[in-house]
């Protein structure tokens, strides 16, 4: 199942972000892909302000992760771009927080293995002045990627 979206601005992005955060559950990996400056983070913060994280969100560029206690559950906001062998990201527990924490994972490529199967895949790229994202839902997230197409 795949959602296609037109996101006129960063605003677009992050309604769009909210619709997903509202049927995301704990244990979701989220695999945020596409270029640089392409909306990634902006999708990020879409999903945690709905979530009810208020304050800075800063990108993890250079910290790798951030955590954020929300309504849902803890989230991971990951930003793997840093990351140069698929070694180092045993180091980080991404992992072990499947177990409870949803994953916001941006550059889900430097994983190196495929990301685990029931995911959402959100690929986003530039559009003439905005963006355009496309949604994949594995596993579970088939029939919530429904629902969100709905709710966006």
């Amino acid at each position: 199942m795949a959602l296609d979206a037109r996101l006129a601005d960063a605003a677009a992005t992050m309604r769009l972000a909210a619709a997903a955060a509202r049927v995301a559950r704990a244990g979701d990996f989220i695999a945020l892909d596409g270029p640089l400056g392409a909306g990634k983070t902006t999708f990020a913060r879409g999903f945690l302000r709905a979530l009810g994280v208020t304050g800075e969100i800063p990108s993890p560029t250079f910290t790798l992760v951030q955590t954020y206690d929300t309504s849902a559950g803890e989230i991971w906001h990951c930003d793997l771009y840093r990351i140069e062998a698929p070694g180092e990201i045993a180091e980080l527990g991404i992992e072990e927080a499947l177990d409870s924490a949803i994953a916001l994972v941006e550059w889900p490529d430097r994983l190196g293995a495929a990301p685990p199967a029931p995911r959402l895949d959100v690929r986003l790229s530039f559009a003439g002045a905005g963006r355009a994202a496309r949604l994949e839902g594995r596993g579970a997230w088939a029939p919530r990627l429904r629902a969100l197409g709905n709710a966006a």
